[in-house]
């Protein structure tokens, strides 16, 4: 299934080149056939268009791994996922690079500049991939089938990818939202050029991602009906999940009653804990896993970048970590590894060490933030097969591991982080039980169980961290938990000093780029910067 899934995202990832245009060129009339009426004019035309959307998330360009459609950004830096990755994590507790890339050590001491190039990065993929999803449904509207004479089991087909479409569109304005807060809003009401985008606020910006969430909910396949690596409900029921346990920091008002239950809604599908934990970090973690809920596809042959788990892999060994064991035999980067208060959540449990905790290393503490080898090692990832084989790897270097963009065990924490911070509807007795479900995993018994007096809110961040770490959440749980900016919560570097200094509060968000705000007048930059 999933190696003719991306090769079809690849086809898919050809029609983005053919569809993309210049901004200058919207008014012109195009020289070759490639219009919208070509690529739309049949169900296929749809279908490969909807590829195209997913393919955005696992590709920097149309041209291969060299190129990025996002202009002024190296290619090997412009993916989603590693742009993401960096700006949820790097700012954070749990990782750190010693490379001296122009923008990473301010990343790495939570104080990045108004023009960070990966932060800016970020801000203009999300962008990007909302401007493809509005584009897809200007052309999918009833209207339109009617015009083309699309009708019948094909429409009510478009009318599904439709529903992913919003989907999709609402997942990076979620990013937008978490991140930047304040961004420029286009649907695809909107003309294109015409007119420079409004900015839209947090809150009305939580109103819509909620409103396209709840919208789209009938048009979705249910959970686990779907192609793998589409969206269906139970990825509509994730990510309201996450938004409303996030509701009080992007809103001002608390929603964990909502949060209890689309968290439910979850765990009521058809989903179940993989049972080895590190198997969900291996190259055939598409097979036979019902723990994943939505992934991005990757390939180490058809669909290749220095993004993406690739990324995730390399940056984390060198060459004196034997590469090959990883499944990159040509690869080993020496960048991220992580700072002490991440091992730091993993003490024995009456004599029984958390699995989960997979650390490379022997030192644990970190003199020079430029030498790889100062910190412990992550070693969660690898392009290796839970039978131990390593997949075909172009050039010995790319991963076919899958990321999971949402995944039972995080429902399971937001249901108990959501009982115990007061929502309602919920069952502490029920949450402890999804909580001692992780950590049987965990421990491969019930020596690491705790009981319910245990489950305080700061338990949550902490079982978060055991949980979720290096998979692109800690900037989000540390801003909830209100430990992200100032004084109440230090580790290393933290505000460029080595043993932690306050940051200030504005630096919850982060800032809009200085060019958008100079191309755009309605743009206001977030207070602070």
């Amino acid at each position: 299934m999933k190696n003719s899934f991306k090769i079809i995202l690849a086809s898919g990832f050809l029609l983005l080149g053919l569809n993309s245009c210049k901004k200058e060129d919207l008014n012109l009339t195009p020289t070759n056939d490639v219009t919208a009426e070509n690529v739309y004019a049949t169900p296929a035309g749809y279908k490969n268009s909807l590829v195209k959307l997913y393919a955005t998330y696992a590709l920097t360009s149309p041209s291969g791994s060299d190129n990025s459609d996002v202009g002024g950004l190296n290619a090997g830096f412009a993916d989603f996922f590693r742009l993401f990755w960096t700006s949820q994590e790097l700012t954070t507790d749990e990782a750190i690079c010693a490379w001296g890339d122009v923008g990473i050590p301010e990343l790495n001491f939570g104080t990045p500049s108004n023009d960070n190039q990966f932060l800016r990065g970020l801000y203009s993929r999300s962008l990007l991939q909302i401007t493809f999803c509005n584009e897809f449904l200007r052309e999918s509207t009833p209207e339109k089938l009617a015009s083309r004479n699309i009708a019948g089991a094909d429409a009510t087909a478009i009318t599904r990818y439709r529903a992913e479409a919003r989907f999709l569109r609402a997942f990076q304005y979620w990013v937008l939202l978490d991140a930047f807060g304040n961004p420029p809003f286009v649907t695809e009401d909107d003309n294109i050029g015409k007119v420079a985008p409004k900015q839209i606020q947090r809150a009305a910006l939580f109103n819509y991602v909620e409103s396209e969430l709840k919208a789209i909910e009938g048009d979705l396949a249910e959970p686990r009906a779907n192609d793998y690596g589409r969206a269906d409900k139970g990825a509509d029921w994730a990510l309201l999940a996450r938004l409303y346990l996030n509701a009080q920091v992007y809103t001002g008002t608390a929603k964990y009653t909502e949060a209890i239950t689309y968290s439910s809604k979850v765990i009521a599908a058809n989903y179940q804990l993989k049972n080895n934990y590190l198997d969900l970090f291996k190259s055939d973690n598409d097979r036979n896993n019902t723990e994943n809920i939505l992934t991005i596809n990757y390939d180490g042959v058809k669909g290749t970048n220095y993004g993406g788990t690739t990324f995730l892999i390399n940056a984390a060994i060198n060459a004196d970590m034997n590469p090959a064991s990883f499944g990159v035999p040509n690869g080993g980067w020496g960048g991220n590894r992580t700072r002490q208060n991440l091992p730091a959540l993993f003490p024995d449990a009456n004599g029984t060490l958390d699995k989960r905790g997979v650390f490379f290393g022997t030192k644990n503490t970190i003199d020079d933030v430029g030498t790889f080898t100062d910190g412990l090692r992550v070693t969660k990832f690898t392009n290796r097969t839970s039978a131990n084989t390593t997949p075909t790897s172009l050039n010995g270097v790319f991963s076919s591991l899958d990321f999971a963009l949402f995944r039972l065990a995080e429902q399971y924490l937001i249901y108990g982080e959501a009982v115990a911070r007061g929502g309602s509807g919920g069952s502490a007795s029920l949450a402890l039980t999804y909580v001692n479900a992780l950590r049987t995993r965990a421990y491969g018994n019930a020596s690491g169980h705790v009981s319910a007096a245990a489950l305080t809110t700061d338990f949550y961040l902490d079982e978060r961290g055991r949980e979720l770490y290096w998979e692109g959440h800690r900037r989000t749980d540390l801003v909830r938990f209100g430990r992200f900016a100032g004084a109440a919560y230090l580790w290393p570097y933290k505000g460029g000093v080595k043993a932690g200094a306050s940051i200030p509060a504005y630096r919850n968000i982060f800032a809009i780029p200085t060019a958008d705000l100079i191309a755009n007048p309605n743009l206001v930059q977030n207070t602070g910067y």
